[in-house]
């Protein structure tokens, strides 16, 4: 593998669980077992209830473009020969929201409403970023 040069997640007490589903390649969301509400990005408690109560669940991988931006001009040297690529807030089936890339496709032709499946980048030993690519 050749070594990867851009920022990776550097995973806390709130989100390990989180990256260690992805480095499973398993796309894991919080849902709270009071209120039974999913959310995403991890939190300590639920942001609807505010219960501690909070579990882990496989999310279905499964959703559709919210919205997105096409990227031409990289944040560093590092993304430069990504460019131009698109980031996109996916609305997962279950009703949670998160940004990520889409991949394998060309920018232009990415849409809002556009059905997407999870698929996950091996960034390093036990490291995978989900991204998303045309359903």
């Amino acid at each position: 593998m050749v070594e990867y040069a851009k920022p990776v997640p550097v995973a806390d007490h709130v989100t390990r669980e989180f990256w260690n589903g992805a480095g499973r390649h398993e796309l894991l969301i919080q849902r709270c077992r009071e209120c039974r509400a999913y959310q995403f990005i991890a939190q300590s408690c639920c942001r609807g209830c505010l219960s501690e109560n909070i579990g882990w669940v496989a999310a279905s991988g499964k959703g559709k473009v919210y919205s997105y931006t096409i990227i031409h001009r990289p944040p560093t040297q590092k993304f430069a020969a990504d460019t131009p690529y698109t980031v996109a807030l996916v609305e997962l089936e279950e009703g949670v929201r998160m940004m990520s890339n889409i991949v394998e496709i060309e920018p232009q032709e990415v849409r809002v409403g556009m059905a997407v499946e999870v698929v996950f980048d091996d960034v390093g030993p036990a490291i995978a970023l989900p991204k998303f690519r045309p359903a």
